[in-house]
């Protein structure tokens, strides 16, 4: 095989991933160095990239029979390649080359989140069920029984987001989990075929190669996430436990024990993940400030672009591009009346520079808002890096990436928002900062436990310790424990709760959004600093200045070209991620409800 391999290099390079291309024999093979191997694999990408991109894009907005073919076959052709250039790359193990090409045929066998087994029949199956569970999740539809109009994630999201009513709520949650049963199977054999194609690639299960891909051993990282979850957990249980209070309030006892898991039903989020929705109920301090972005998005007649445009705005007021003319053209902002999609807010990278895209339902709100800067944030990363080779266009580690737009997020203070008109009356108070910190905890600080859980699930059903006939079982035991919830009515093995959030069956790793949620607060803290800012962290707005943009552009252009500690230490002036930053920011919050609860019995 290694001969095989080494002699085929120059007759297939160009053709990874057509069964045509046989290994040829030579008396004497040539063999490509590391670099040059390195470069060509890179062009690889860039031809091969665009295509799929292609097919997968019009497989989310576009979701019939026919997208799902060409999807599939997109899919099995790039794992197919994938495998190749893995195959291809091994003949260099234990030789000498630059650094730059040692990285990088490192990031080539860490490049996929579901690496196929070197089995023609295996990869077209792990294809055809990447491609089939997440078109299940974007037709999904909870059509009750008594012949109501059939709702889909948008409507059910929407009554969770707006009702107060128990038993409504309730139908709305059971509802949306009817979708997901028929992915069970499915993601069992996902489960089985990818992590063959990771131990072929040399690690015990896939769960194993998520945790390689951070610059240090897959021990070490699952450390790491426990110490930064630790560094936050007091001001989660003490937000949990003012939530729980409120809640109580507003059902009794026999609804929401004082002393139990509070029902995930009612936490205004399909998944409990996010909980700003709660905010009328937790209010510190009745009517100080205007937070209600949402009614003046509305009352104002804010389209999905114009929404959009005021996010881009806030990248150009750092000194960064406008968006390229086709990301206004190519780009899906609103959800088509006269096809089923994805609603599920993305970022894409088609073919940088030009070719950048986002695909979302915006609806005028606050919520969406953010996400859209969220969006931004991955575009103006792909920006950033589109001229280092294609293998370094990544963030530097997968937190990175969703940590930009999210910092950027922490700038919409109230009296930027104000500036934009979308509040009014603003207070600097400290009933009034209690009140925002309140409605930002309530996302910020809520999503915490939910961002490290879903891989901690998915870790131990990799390795087995969850297995297929405890899923669900695995999934509830892990919302309590980190969450403190619980479902609102009894759950089995029948049902399949994992799967009606997104990221399972697209296969999406989730700890990206936990250490993004740790980052945002250490990344705005060195450029408020960079950018001159004086007085607390939380009234820091970086809207506007350049040095601050000209930083935060800087570490973005690098990609993954190097280790993230060299990166997060060029903007940080640290080497290790730290939550102190957003211990620091919720400092007034932190004081208010430790003596709000005083006297409470917290925890579950």
């Amino acid at each position: 095989m290694l001969q095989a391999a080494r002699t085929s290099l120059l007759v297939c390079l160009a053709f990874f991933g057509v069964s045509a291309c046989a290994p040829v024999t030579a008396p004497d093979p040539i063999k490509l160095s590391a670099d040059d191997f390195v470069a060509k694999l890179n062009d690889e990408i860039d031809a091969r990239g665009r295509a799929a991109s292609a097919a997968y894009w019009v497989r989310a907005t576009y979701i019939n029979e026919d997208t799902q073919i060409l999807a599939a076959e997109a899919s099995e052709k790039w794992l197919e390649f994938h495998t190749r250039a893995v195959k291809e790359a091994s003949v260099y193990d234990g030789e000498p080359m630059s650094d730059e090409a040692a990285r990088a045929l490192k990031l080539l066998k860490l490049g996929s989140s579901a690496p196929a087994p070197d089995d023609a029949t295996k990869r077209a199956r792990l294809a055809e069920i990447s491609t089939r569970m997440p078109g299940i999740y974007g037709q999904g539809k909870y059509c009750p029984e008594d012949g109501g109009p059939c709702q889909d994630l948008e409507a059910l999201s929407a009554v969770l987001a707006k009702s107060r009513d128990y038993d409504v709520l309730l139908d709305a949650w059971t509802g949306w989990r009817t979708i997901s049963p028929p992915m069970r199977d499915d993601y069992a054999e996902f489960v089985a075929l990818s992590n063959e194609g990771a131990r072929e690639l040399g690690f015990e299960n896939l769960g194993e190669l998520w945790r390689s891909g951070y610059d240090m051993s897959p021990a070490a990282f699952a450390d790491e996430t426990h110490r930064l979850w630790n560094q936050v957990r007091p001001l989660y249980d003490e937000l949990h436990c003012a939530v729980r209070v409120r809640l109580n309030d507003e059902y009794g006892d026999a609804r929401v024990p004082l002393d139990g898991p509070i029902p995930a039903h009612l936490l205004g989020n399909m998944w409990a993940q996010e909980w700003s929705h709660l905010y009328p109920l937790m209010e510190p301090f009745e009517g100080v400030s205007d937070l209600d972005v949402t009614g003046a998005l509305a009352a104002q007649g804010y389209t999905a672009e114009r929404m959009t445009r005021t996010a881009e705005d806030f990248f150009v007021s750092l000194g960064m591009p406008a968006l390229p003319d086709p990301f206004w053209s190519n780009s899906m902002l609103t959800k088509p009346r006269d096809r089923e999609v994805v609603c599920h807010a993305s970022a894409w990278s088609v073919d940088a520079p030009e070719d950048v895209r986002i695909k979302m339902c915006i609806t005028p709100t606050q919520e969406d808002l953010v996400t859209i800067y969220h969006e931004l944030g991955h575009i103006y990363y792909y920006l950033a890096y589109a001229d280092v080779p294609s293998i370094f266009q990544e963030g530097a580690h997968d937190g990175f990436h969703e940590g930009i737009g999210d910092t950027v997020t922490l700038s919409m203070t109230p009296s930027f928002l104000e500036s934009l008109g979308l509040v009014s009356d603003v207070s600097t108070s400290e009933e009034a900062v209690i009140n925002n910190q309140m409605k930002v905890a309530l996302d910020k600080i809520a999503f915490l436990p939910f961002g490290k859980l879903i891989d901690e699930w998915r870790w131990k059903v990799f390795s087995g310790e969850i297995a297929p006939e405890d899923y669900n079982a695995g999934w509830w035991a892990l919302r309590t424990e980190y969450q403190g919830i619980a479902p609102p009515v009894a759950r089995s093995e029948a049902d399949f709760d994992p799967g009606a959030k997104y990221h399972v069956p697209g296969n999406t790793p989730y700890t990206r959004y936990f250490l993004a949620f740790i980052l945002q607060f250490q990344f705005q803290r060195a450029l408020c600093e960079i950018a001159g800012h004086e007085g607390p962290l939380h009234t820091c707005s970086l809207y506007g200045n350049k040095a601050a943009g000209e930083a935060l552009w800087s570490m973005m252009q690098k990609g993954a070209s190097q280790p993230w500690q060299d990166t997060l230490e060029d903007l940080t002036g640290s080497r290790e991620m730290d939550a102190s930053a957003i211990v620091e920011y919720f400092a007034p919050l932190m004081a208010w409800l430790e003596e709000d609860n005083r006297g409470r019995s917290c925890g579950v």
